[in-house]
């Protein structure tokens, strides 16, 4: 009878450490679901911040073009705008960027396993 119950803690408590891991599965796996989900819309957002530099970029060449004779200041001061406007975007796009390229290497790192973890003991103090 005693032993009955041994066993049968036995197998609860290996049943509790096995659900334990399988949620701790179950958690990584949704946790690499949601940063793969984050790494497509930053490169989804890097293209359209792409996109919107080029636009601003074609929009400022034009303006120069078709007004380069008749400048005025106030189309002087708006070119200016517009160029630091296209150079903040640069700088945001390459931000973007280096933030992604990071967060691809963070994934593609192996995970880190228990075993593999070794404790070394502690020196005795005297």
């Amino acid at each position: 009878m005693v032993k009955k119950k041994k066993n049968e803690e036995k197998s609860e408590k290996k049943y509790l450490s096995k659900s334990k891991e399988d949620l701790v599965m179950e958690n990584l796996i949704t946790l690499q679901k949601v940063l793969t989900n984050l790494a497509v819309r930053i490169d989804a957002l890097t293209d359209q911040t792409s996109r919107l530099l080029s636009l601003f970029e074609v929009s400022a060449k034009s303006l120069v073009q078709r007004q380069s004779t008749n400048l005025n200041k106030e189309d002087k001061e708006f070119i200016e705008k517009l160029d630091l406007l296209i150079e903040q975007n640069k700088l945001i796009a390459k931000s973007v960027t280096m933030m992604n390229d990071r967060h691809r290497e963070s994934i593609s790192r192996p995970a880190i396993n228990s075993e593999d973890i070794r404790l070394k003991p502690l020196p005795r103090r005297i």
